[in-house]
């Protein structure tokens, strides 16, 4: 199906961009193209504008620094799996951003395009809420931080206003004694959305009391989603077997699935439940592996 007519730009500038952004009846920002090119196409989403990011600076940014890693909206999956730094201090995202597709989407798929079509299932997101990222939401009048977690209002909507771009995702440095994952089931080996998706992040002091934890759940609620309570069953008390699944049973209270022709809502719990169970006990592992080999 051929895409309705719009006009396209690619700005070299962010503050073009921003005005290009604000004056436009419906700009698009274009930056993988891996899910919006197929939206032009089906009509499932309009524009008048189309507006490319690759060759904004900002859009391109990639450090690792001393308060965490600053990542443009325009960089890719392949960019993220292939920073040195970002497997041991990020590994939730480094797992999340290799199962975006086939080895070619996630050569073009830019991440902030999968955080801005705020897909229930999509898998960078769990990844990021539960390293407490935070959006960098530019416009021509200013520029603000907001966490992920108040990023989603529902399947396909942001709290971004018009004129609004996402420039970058912020992730703080993780604390010592910490370890994440991310885990999901989907019905074939590869090229599919999840069923079910959990990211898991744990800060245990070495009395083995858990100080910190955060889960998020993907694709079993109409936004991507952080189970609290589960993280406040885990804070405070000393992590062993009974604890992750008590953790475990908590998650799968705070998700709320849908049935479809992918699953049903019971299975959807099932796997919260279990996947819950894995990326917890992942991440004890990786905690207790970095103390012995330090």
């Amino acid at each position: 199906m051929p895409m309705a007519g719009f006009k396209y730009a690619a700005p070299r500038e962010l503050d073009e961009a921003l005005q290009l952004m604000a004056s436009a009846q419906q700009p698009r920002p274009l930056a993988g193209g891996t899910d919006i090119v197929d939206q032009l196409k089906t009509g499932r989403r309009t524009a008048d504008l189309v507006i490319e990011m690759k060759r904004i600076p900002q859009m391109q940014r990639f450090d690792v620094e001393a308060d965490g890693l600053h990542i443009g909206a325009a960089r890719s999956c392949t960019d993220i799996r292939s920073h040195p730094e970002v497997p041991a201090r990020y590994a939730a995202l480094y797992e999340a951003a290799g199962l975006i597709g086939s080895v070619q989407i996630q050569n073009r798929a830019a991440l902030g395009g999968n955080i801005c079509n705020a897909a229930p299932s999509a898998d960078t997101a769990p990844a990021l809420l539960v390293l407490d990222a935070r959006a960098v939401v530019a416009s021509s009048k200013g520029a603000r931080l907001v966490e992920l977690d108040r990023f989603f209002k529902g399947p396909g909507q942001t709290i971004l206003e018009k004129g609004e771009l996402l420039t970058g995702i912020f992730v703080p440095t993780p604390a010592a004694r910490s370890a994440s994952t991310y885990l999901r089931f989907i019905p074939r080996n590869e090229m599919d959305i999840a069923i079910a998706g959990v990211g898991c992040y744990l800060e245990i002091e070495s009395s083995g009391l858990v100080k910190r934890a955060r889960i998020a759940l993907a694709a079993v609620a109409p936004t991507p989603i952080r189970a609290r309570i589960a993280e406040l069953a885990l804070e405070g008390r000393e992590i062993s077997d009974a604890l992750i699944e008590a953790a475990a049973e908590a998650a799968v209270s705070a998700a709320r699935p849908i049935s479809d022709v992918r699953g049903s809502a019971e299975y959807r719990k099932d796997l919260v439940r279990v996947l819950t169970r894995r990326t917890l006990q992942a991440c004890v592992q990786r905690i207790n592996a970095g103390e012995r080999a330090s």
